[in-house]
């Protein structure tokens, strides 16, 4: 009676089965969420394949470990070493080209480093060796990575020392460096939106991929008066790739649905929608397929 009772239920539901079939734990950066583009491109995924995504947005760094651990089907994210060593390291098929933009570094109008303008280099080395307040996501993220090797660039005694980031699943601890004696540079572990509004608070520096720059400086009615100081240097460069997570490493994932995901966002249909996301006519992610 029971059996019978359970394939009736089957039979009777066959959309609900379906659907709790079909769905996809993804890991990605903050910025793909804070952007808006996830709600433009899971949609017309779903309208597609039928496929729901279940997103955890997180810093790259952090995303790349809910794949390393097996705890998604797939990543999103922007740290194209960091990616290159998750595939090199078994925990990831293959690394797919999906989209570019850039970083910027940000600051107010006044500009009191004097930036305005310079090379990223040169600019972070200015705002260093300034007054100014420069604010830090510190939280290992993809941004956090490209930061840290700007530092790196200006020529200046860096500072390293372990960081602990309090994630929502768990403390990390990692390396992170800054130039030594650097008065006014605050770590303060936070998401690229966060970071972006604790910035403008205290009239800062700091560094933001474009996405989420545009999206909070004219698609919300309070907006962002902080402005580009650097940009178009191609040390700024911030491409994307996709990571389906291996299944012989974790047999429990959902491969299918992830090769799934991955091929259409790459496919003809995915990078349109990807192009065509635009605010107030400025265009947010550049399509890169290959």
């Amino acid at each position: 009676m029971k059996k019978f009772v359970v394939l009736f239920l089957l039979l009777a539901m066959p959309g609900l089965v379906f659907a709790q079939d079909k769905v996809l734990k993804m890991s990605t950066t903050t910025s793909t969420q804070s952007s808006g583009l996830l709600d433009v491109l899971l949609p017309e995924f779903k309208k597609d394949t039928g496929i729901d995504v279940k997103v955890v947005a997180k810093g790259t760094g952090a995303a790349i470990r809910d794949g390393a651990d097996g705890n998604v089907d797939v990543i999103f994210v922007h740290d194209p070493a960091r990616e290159e060593k998750f595939v090199a390291d078994g925990f990831g098929t293959k690394r797919y080209y999906v989209m570019y933009n850039d970083f910027l570094i940000i600051g107010p109008a006044s500009d009191p480093a004097g930036a305005k303008s310079a090379d990223a280099a040169q600019a972070m080395k200015k705002i260093a060796m300034s007054e100014a307040v420069f604010v830090s996501r510190g939280d290992d993220s993809g941004t956090h990575a490209k930061e840290q090797a700007l530092w790196k660039t200006t020529g200046l005694p860096l500072k390293e020392e372990d960081t602990i980031f309090k994630g929502k699943d768990k403390e990390v601890t990692f390396k992170a460096v800054h130039p030594e004696g650097m008065k006014m540079y605050m770590s303060i572990g936070q998401g690229m939106g966060k970071t972006l509004t604790f910035a403008e608070e205290k009239q800062g520096y700091t560094i933001t991929d474009r996405g989420t720059y545009v999206q909070y400086k004219y698609g919300r009615p309070e907006g962002l008066d902080l402005e580009p100081i650097s940009e178009g240097d191609k040390t700024l460069f911030n491409p994307y790739g996709v990571i389906p997570v291996n299944p012989e490493k974790y047999p429990h994932v959902r491969f299918d649905l992830a090769d799934t995901f991955a091929k259409w966002v790459v496919s003809e249909r995915g990078q349109k929608v990807i192009g065509d996301y635009k605010l107030l006519d400025k265009q947010l992610f550049f399509p890169d397929a290959k």
